[in-house]
């Protein structure tokens, strides 16, 4: 298994920059520019009838509330994880903190596959395989990542950018439960890191990416960061795009304001890999791209 420094360094671009939710900002700014990044753009805050009253329920209950899931939960994954080494625990740990955000900010949120009035066990065939899976998801808010854990039925590991370490509670969960770290200020430190990421997707291990590289500031499908799909061609694993709609007005960038509304989250049919070579990562990122804003734009169901 051969990773060089040229390829890290493109992996380096995809690892998921922005990951804070409300209240925990006060521990560093997750959405500090990175050199690896463009310069960034004031974010586009969406229109919205949510008024004082819900700015004032996000501020004084939701945001404290996340606030203590998140101190209390994270301290047990940190306990946990000197134990349980395989991150078993700690990702349950994820899926019972984030059960509890969703259940806090009352966004429900409903599961569709391929434009079906459909249930996530109906799509089973698109989630839940044997198969190698790398699951290509769009990115327009830190409650994302909530979403992911309720809603994927099953074990995964996220790329991350290596300065969310240096979070309280949430760095420490990240560290200690197998999530995949990348140093966009040297790749070449991060090859430890995707080889064993490798070796978990060959083992069947999924592997969540955010192709754009980190949230939108308009509400729009950004460009995809090269190298986004380096690990599943090298793993033969098949591509699952997954779109989720109205995560951006609920909690865009540069707000604490949650705006509670219904939510969905759009499975699209898994991409086969097998064949292909690194030198076709151009064409399949083409293909995920098309495949993901066909979702994304498809007429809302709620």
């Amino acid at each position: 298994m051969s990773v060089d420094y040229k390829t890290v360094n493109k992996i380096a671009t995809t690892a998921e920059p922005e990951k804070e939710l409300p209240g925990l900002r006060s521990a560093g700014r997750p959405d500090a520019s990175i050199s690896t990044w463009p310069e960034e753009k004031p974010a586009v805050r969406p229109k919205s009838s949510h008024g004082w009253l819900s700015r004032l329920r996000s501020y004084f209950v939701l945001a404290p509330l996340i606030w203590v899931y998140t101190i209390i939960l994270g301290t047990i994954s940190l306990i946990c994880s000197l134990f349980d080494r395989t991150g078993r625990i700690q990702h349950n740990l994820a899926r019972f903190w984030s059960r509890l955000i969703m259940k806090t900010i009352l966004s429900p949120v409903r599961v569709t596959g391929m434009n079906k009035d459909a249930g996530i066990d109906i799509h089973k065939k698109n989630i839940d395989s044997p198969k190698p899976r790398v699951y290509a998801v769009t990115h327009a808010s830190a409650l994302d990542i909530p979403i992911l854990y309720v809603y994927l039925p099953f074990q995964f590991r996220i790329i991350f950018k290596s300065e969310l370490l240096s979070y309280p509670f949430i760095g420490w969960h990240l560290k200690r439960s197998g999530q995949v770290c990348i140093n966009q200020q040297n790749p070449a430190a991060s090859i430890g890191a995707v080889k064993s990421a490798l070796r978990s997707l060959r083992n069947g291990m999924p592997l969540v990416i955010f192709p754009e590289g980190g949230r939108t500031r308009d509400g729009e499908l950004q460009p995809f960061q090269p190298g986004a799909f380096f690990l599943a061609i090298k793993a033969q694993a098949d591509i699952v795009p997954i779109a989720l709609l109205g995560t951006f007005d609920l909690l865009p960038m540069n707000t604490y304001h949650i705006r509670c509304q219904p939510l969905e989250m759009r499975v699209g049919e898994a991409i086969s890999t097998v064949g292909l070579t690194v030198q076709d990562t151009d064409r399949v990122s083409a293909k995920v791209k098309t495949a993901m804003e066909n979702l994304y734009s498809a007429p809302r169901t709620i």
